[in-house]
């Protein structure tokens, strides 16, 4: 404990253990002792007895009322008022700021009491918060980082523009930059939009019964032309009809930012396969591909917000469609998960339940 704490804090105006308590036990000597003398049929009369004795009986009890109350206030101090004590000093340095403090119990395992239970909770919301705070500094720092790139791409190209006369490519090249630029900051700025009502549930499913694998076609034709000018193998392995009972808006954000990634990542001349099946369970649906693919720790990682395990894509992304595709799924009762090897490609697994699905 700091030494703050080890200060009597100004903000108690009344102790733990008051002086009135030896009042109490003062009271309760008294009442004791006359209660039992009654009880065994040797009542005192106290004004017959000499004034020495009244005064020894007194003494007695004044000196039993004063240990008393010095043993049980000792007690109190040391098994509440200082642990009290030592959780007031630590939440307020939660409050300024610090998510380092850590309480120790005060007992072994074998022996928890309610405080030890209140300061594992306390450590463990102090844990939570400090991961929290990372989080926020995190988010703010790749938020400017991800706005600012952008914008300094359309704000050189448009100085490019407005300087010095240029041919007619330099011009085009300059335009096709900024066009670009502005499309990646508008994709960020929706993308958050989005997550943003996610998380907050402003954005809710709604499901309604539709068909499936015309909606994993759709979403795969929309890279046709990225696949065809990669010359990657692409393959589907669908039934002809799978009806499901889902917001078919959200799931359309789930799959086209998988295969997003798929066609991105997969190197020229590469491989991507969507597949679905069915069971009694639920629906799975895989995009698998053949590109750089993750390590662990990149795994860990892959759907947190803004990050980015391919920093040579980055140009293409944002780092929040994956964080869309798992809170989506968070919200359908659905999961997602990932299993790759460095080299050898990556593969996404969603699962949905069956509901009111049918092939019907």
């Amino acid at each position: 404990m700091s030494a703050a704490g080890r200060f009597r804090d100004t903000r108690v105006k009344r102790p733990l253990f008051p002086l009135s308590t030896f009042l109490i036990f003062f009271v309760m000597f008294a009442g004791l002792t006359t209660i039992q003398m009654v009880m065994i049929g040797q009542a005192i009369d106290y004004r017959s007895l000499p004034l020495h004795s009244v005064v020894s009986v007194v003494a007695f009890w004044v000196l039993a009322s004063v240990a008393a109350t010095l043993v049980t206030g000792a007690v109190i101090r040391r098994h509440y008022q200082k642990p009290i004590e030592e959780f007031s000093e630590a939440a307020r340095q939660v409050a300024a700021g610090d998510f380092s403090v850590y309480l120790p119990p005060r007992h072994p395992a074998d022996r928890t009491t309610h405080l030890d239970v209140l300061f594992m909770d306390f450590n463990k919301m102090v844990e939570e918060l400090g991961s929290i705070e990372t989080l926020k500094t995190d988010f703010f720092s790749n938020v400017s980082h991800e706005i600012k790139t952008p914008l300094a791409v359309i704000q050189n190209n448009a100085e490019l523009l407005a300087r010095s006369p240029l041919s007619e490519q330099r011009r085009q090249d300059c335009t096709a930059a900024i066009l670009q630029a502005s499309r990646r900051l508008n994709s960020l700025i929706t993308n958050m939009l989005k997550l943003n009502k996610l998380e907050k549930q402003v954005i809710r499913p709604y499901p309604q019964p539709y068909d499936l694998c015309a909606q994993l076609c759709a979403c795969a034709l929309q890279f046709e032309d990225q696949w065809e000018k990669k010359q990657i193998d692409f393959s589907a392995e669908l039934e002809d009809r799978r009806v499901i009972c889902a917001d078919e808006g959200l799931l359309e954000l789930v799959w086209t930012n998988l295969l997003s990634n798929a066609v991105k990542f997969t190197p020229p001349g590469g491989r991507v396969i969507l597949s679905e099946q069915a069971d009694p369970a639920g629906i799975t649906v895989t995009v698998q591909d053949s590109g750089c693919g993750m390590d662990g720790a990149t795994q860990n990682r892959i759907f947190d917000k803004f990050y980015q395990g391919d920093t040579s894509h980055a140009a293409e992304g944002n780092g929040l469609g994956l964080a869309l595709v798992r809170r989506i799924l968070e919200l359908s009762d659905g999961t997602v998960t990932v299993t790759s090897t460095p080299g050898e490609g990556s593969t996404f697994t969603v699962w949905l339940p069956a509901g009111e699905a049918t092939n019907e």
